[in-house]
C-alpha cells in the first residue's frame, strides 16, 4: 500500500515512524495546502493527516484512496458524507493526550494563580538579594482547596482534571454544553450557576454549535472578578474580543490558554495588547503534546492502519 503523510510536521520531527515502513510506501510531506493534497493524494491508499482539509478538492482525484486517519481527536475538517459516498473509511484518536492535557492545564493555572512571573522575575531581577525578610509578601495567592472548579466540558480529558481538583480539595461542579452528559459523582449545573460560582472555570469541549462562543462578553460578566478562565478546548469556543476586554476590565483576575479562534495567532486578535503576564499566558497549542502522548498517538495509528489492512 502507499501511506502518505500529509502535514507530518504537525507531529514532531522527534517521532520514531520507521513502524509505517514496514506497511509499504511511505511518502512525508511537512505540510500540504488543499491544492497540494488533490495532487500528493491521487495514487495514495491510506493518508494521514492533522489539520489538512479532507473534501472533494483536497481527495477528489485519489482513484486508490481508501482510508483516512486523522492524528487527533476532532475531526471538523473531514467531509464525512463525501467519504461515506466514495466508501472512503476513516479513523481518529482518542484519549491519548488525557494526561498531557490535564497535566497542563493545572501549569497554566498554577503559573497564574501564584503569581510565578512576578516571583520569578523578583528573584532574577536580584530584589531578593539582601532583602530585609526572607519572605516577599507583595503578591497575595490563595490556595485552591476549598475553592469551586467549574468544567465545561466533562469528557476524558474534563474527568482528568475534576479528579486531580478533587485531590487538591476543590468542590467541582461541571456543564454539559450537549445537555446529554451525566457523570456520576459529579455535579452538574447549568452554565449560569458554573460562571457565577466557580473561582477557577476550565474548558475541555469539543468545538460544536452548542459551544462556539459559549464564553462571550455576557458569560465573563457572570463569573467572579477573583476567578480564573482556562481554555484547554479550542479556541472558538471563546469570543476572544469579550475574553480581552473582561481581562482588561478586571471582570476576571487572569486567563490562560492553550488554544485560539486562529492557529497561528492572527495578527489581528485582540489578545495581543494584553502585555501583562500576571492577567494572561497563552501557551501554542502545546498541551497535547509531550513526547509520551505524540509517540502513543502515532503508535495508535499505526495500529489502526494495521487492524484495517488486517496485519498482524
Amino acid at each position: 500500500m502507499k501511506i502518505v503523510f500529509l502535514d507530518v510536521k504537525t507531529i514532531g520531527e522527534d517521532i520514531d515512524l520507521s513502524g509505517f515502513d514496514k506497511l509499504g510506501e511511505v511518502v512525508k510531506y511537512d505540510f500540504s495546502t488543499t491544492e497540494e493534497a488533490l495532487e500528493r493524494t491521487k495514487d495514495a491508499d491510506v493518508i494521514i493527516l492533522n489539520k489538512v482539509e479532507i473534501n472533494e478538492r483536497s481527495i477528489g482525484l485519489a482513484d486508490h484512496l481508501k482510508l483516512v486517519c486523522v492524528t487527533a481527536t476532532g475531526t471538523n475538517n473531514l467531509d464525512k458524507e463525501y467519504l461515506e459516498k466514495r466508501g472512503i473509511e476513516w479513523r481518529n484518536v482518542a484519549g491519548y493526550s488525557t494526561e498531557t492535557v490535564a497535566q497542563h492545564t493545572f501549569a497554566l493555572l498554577f503559573y497564574l494563580l501564584e503569581k510565578l512571573r512576578y516571583y520569578d522575575d523578583y528573584v532574577k531581577s536580584e530584589k531578593y538579594i539582601g532583602d530585609t525578610s526572607f519572605t516577599h509578601f507583595d503578591h497575595v495567592f490563595h490556595e485552591i482547596n476549598g475553592k469551586t472548579w467549574g468544567i465545561i466540558g466533562l469528557g476524558n480529558i474534563g474527568k482528568r482534571v475534576a479528579d486531580i481538583a478533587k485531590m487538591f480539595g476543590c468542590h467541582v461542579i461541571y456543564f454539559s454544553a450537549s445537555g446529554k452528559n451525566y457523570q456520576p459523582g459529579y455535579e452538574r449545573v447549568d452554565l449560569d450557576t458554573l460562571l457565577t460560582q466557580s473561582d477557577i472555570v476550565s474548558v475541555h469541549a469539543p468545538l460544536n454549535d452548542n459551544t462556539r462562543h459559549l464564553m462571550n462578553e455576557s458569560a465573563f460578566k457572570k463569573m467572579k472578578k477573583s476567578a480564573i478562565f482556562l481554555n484547554l478546548g479550542r479556541g472558538p469556543i471563546v469570543d476572544e474580543q469579550a475574553l480581552t476586554d473582561a481581562i482588561i476590565n478586571d471582570e476576571i483576575m487572569a486567563a490562560g490558554l492553550d488554544v485560539l479562534d486562529v492557529e497561528p495567532m492572527s495578527i489581528e486578535n485582540p489578545l495581543r495588547k494584553i502585555k501583562d503576564s500576571e492577567k494572561l499566558i497563552i501557551t501554542p497549542h502545546i498541551a497535547w503534546a509531550s513526547i509520551e502522548a505524540r509517540t502513543r498517538l502515532m503508535e495508535i495509528i499505526l495500529g489502526q492502519i494495521k487492524e484495517w489492512a488486517g496485519i498482524k
